[in-house]
């Protein structure tokens, strides 16, 4: 292949690549740091106790047991029942 053959096909995957990019971008409308409180709504109670007993479970296994990890799942563990003894 020649290098202009090459420079052609690398000039149209480009242009493929930015309008296909731009145009998904530009449908978005991303909110950075916009959040909806999870403390809110009527299901607020489950979902946190969903939560809680999800990172007790991680918190528990053996493959994350004495790592930072396991202190990490356990540390959002206890911050969750806080949540919810606060709640209750």
């Amino acid at each position: 292949m020649s290098s202009l053959v090459r420079k052609h096909l690398k000039s149209c995957f480009e242009r493929i690549f930015v309008r296909t990019n731009f145009l998904t971008m530009e449908k978005q409308n991303c909110r950075v740091g916009a959040v909806t409180p999870i403390t809110s709504g009527a299901h607020a109670i489950a979902i946190l106790e969903y939560r809680y007993q999800s990172f007790i479970e991680k918190a528990a296994d053996t493959t994350y047991m004495g790592t930072t990890l396991g202190d990490f799942f356990e540390r959002k563990a206890q911050n969750f029942k806080k949540l919810l003894e606060s709640l209750s």
